[in-house]
């Protein structure tokens, strides 16, 4: 039986000022006790979650990383990288009081009252830098995501101590501060994997020359199996390191076609997944994945991904130690920051955006 619609937002306008121009998200919605999903969120039927894809024991790779150069783990990492565009990883060097306590904060900020998250949103945001939001690009999108976030570029600490929300800055730097370190090894193997040997200043830069943490909020929804938390996508990233709760949500397209595979939260793990500026870099040998969240009927449930990226004004092409090996490039140069723009100027379309780089 189909479910009634939601009372009070049949009515778009209402929806999008009580959800979007008075910020309350749709936290706020979620809080409201609605008996039934509002009609923007219903997705078309081929983007909802069909449970007869899921493969049930599959799993992505897990690494052990405390012993991260060694060859053996260093060939998981780089397999993992190409065959899955995903895997997990355990015994690493970010503490798990710099995990627990992002945890926190996340709650901490979602917590606070509407009229103050909204002082962080779009049309009130004193930077760019600084973004409260909700679903992802709700202009474009025909049905609305079932997810807040608050996106924090990092510049500097200077901007962070004077434009990040205090209920979680801190928590925040030290998060990627901590974290900086496991990217860097990361980024060492997968080059090695490349025979790129040397990762000196200017090649460091270019494949992680800015980072962005987003704050990710999925309440519980009436109607979980009608909507998304998150739509099929790729991420726009080199590398995306995300911190999941322990309620899980987080699926994984699969290597058979229409398979998905769930990524089970592990305590005190990290997910680490390939983004389309690292498919583009390694000239398609790493592959960055589609993935996608559902929504969850009975739990409110977090994740904190850290973006680590080019600099905007960086072109991104095929490594030239790869070209310079005779390797035919199959992606043209493009000015990273455009990749990203075109990425945001459009729903979630699965694997869509690397075409704006393809040869």
């Amino acid at each position: 039986m189909a479910p009634t619609l939601a009372g009070p937002f049949n009515d778009s306008s209402a929806l999008v000022d009580f959800v979007i121009n008075q910020g309350n998200g749709v936290k706020g919605l979620s809080e409201l006790g609605l008996k039934a999903l509002p009609k923007q969120y219903i997705q078309p039927f081929e983007e909802r979650m069909c449970m007869t894809n899921i493969v049930p024991q599959g799993s992505i790779p897990i690494i052990d990383m405390s012993n991260w150069e060694d060859p053996k783990v260093a060939k998981s990492i780089c397999d993992a990288a190409s065959e899955w565009g995903f895997f997990q990883i355990v015994n690493h060097d970010v503490p798990v009081e710099v995990l627990e306590n992002i945890k926190d904060a996340t709650y901490n900020f979602f917590r606070l009252p509407a009229e103050v998250k909204n002082k962080y949103s779009k049309e009130h945001s004193s930077s760019n830098n600084v973004r409260f939001g909700t679903s992802f690009t709700p202009q474009a999108e025909k049905a609305l995501e079932w997810k807040d976030y608050l996106s924090l570029f990092y510049v500097s600490e200077e901007e962070a101590s004077a434009l990040w929300p205090s209920v979680c800055r801190e928590q925040v730097l030290d998060y990627m501060k901590k974290s900086e370190v496991v990217i860097k090894q990361l980024l060492q193997v997968l080059m090695k994997g490349l025979n790129v040997n040397e990762v000196d200043e200017a090649k460091e830069s270019l494949l992680m020359g800015s980072m962005r943490t987003n704050l990710n909020y999925y309440p519980k929804c009436p109607n979980p199996e009608l909507t998304v938390g998150v739509g099929r996508h790729s991420d726009v990233s080199t590398l995306t390191i995300l911190l999941q709760d322990e309620i899980g949500g987080l699926f994984v397209r699969g290597n058979e076609g229409d398979d998905w595979i769930h990524v089970p939260p592990i305590k005190g793990s990290l997910v680490i997944n390939v983004g389309d500026a690292l498919q583009i870099m390694s000239n398609g040998r790493y592959r960055s994945v589609e993935h996608r969240v559902v929504a969850n009927g009975s739990k409110n449930r977090i994740s904190v991904p850290i973006f680590v990226n080019p600099i905007p004004v960086d072109m991104i092409e095929p490594l030239p130690e790869l070209v310079a090996n005779g390797e035919k490039p199959i992606y043209k140069q493009v000015l990273y920051s455009d990749y990203v723009k075109h990425f945001f100027r459009k729903a979630h379309d699965g694997k869509k955006t690397i075409e704006f780089a393809e040869l």
